[in-house]
């Protein structure tokens, strides 16, 4: 995974990678967004509520270690062994939303992550054993809080554009 020698080098990523998935929702039909096609996972509502939900859990985590709320990840009600329960969730939850008020969220929380990023310190992004939910989110690795960030945004992004624009190719 890459190192950032910076909140700002890690903030343009999020920033180019999330411009350039965002747009790609820009000339779906609203008629489509629940379009499912065999050779892509997700419908363009599927796509952009995994990625509202990821970026909420990661501000909530964040939020509640903040508010010394012990942190469940990913979820209270779901562990890691039980993603395909958690997506029906993300899935179920946003349904019934527009492609622009999603979007709108995305949006929103984006800003939200570098709001997180600018108020924590070099070390608490950057160095292990910060935060104790990234410490206790996953089994044996150790993993810096920017790296949760990351995995959550960038690579997403990066993964679920790739996806959308198959299904555009399909669809449109």
């Amino acid at each position: 995974m890459r190192k950032y020698s910076s909140k700002d080098e890690l903030k343009d990523e999020i920033c180019k990678t999330f411009s350039k998935y965002i747009k790609e929702f820009d000339d779906i039909p609203k008629r489509l967004k629940y379009k499912r096609v065999d050779s892509v996972d997700r419908t363009p509502t599927e796509n952009l509520s995994y990625q509202v939900s990821w970026t909420s859990l990661l501000l909530n985590w964040e939020a509640c270690e903040k508010n010394g709320i012990h942190v469940k990840t990913p979820t209270e009600d779901f562990k890691r062994n039980e993603l395909g329960g958690l997506y029906e969730y993300f899935n179920d939850t946003f349904a019934s939303y527009s492609l622009d008020r999603l979007k709108e969220m995305l949006r929103e929380n984006i800003n939200l992550i570098y709001d997180m990023i600018d108020n924590m310190t070099y070390d608490e992004l950057f160095k292990p054993h910060m935060r104790r939910w990234a410490d206790e989110a996953t089994k044996t690795a150790v993993w810096e809080v920017y790296k949760f960030i990351r995995v959550n945004t960038v690579a997403p992004f990066k993964t679920f554009r790739t996806k959308i624009r198959k299904w555009k190719k399909l669809c449109l």
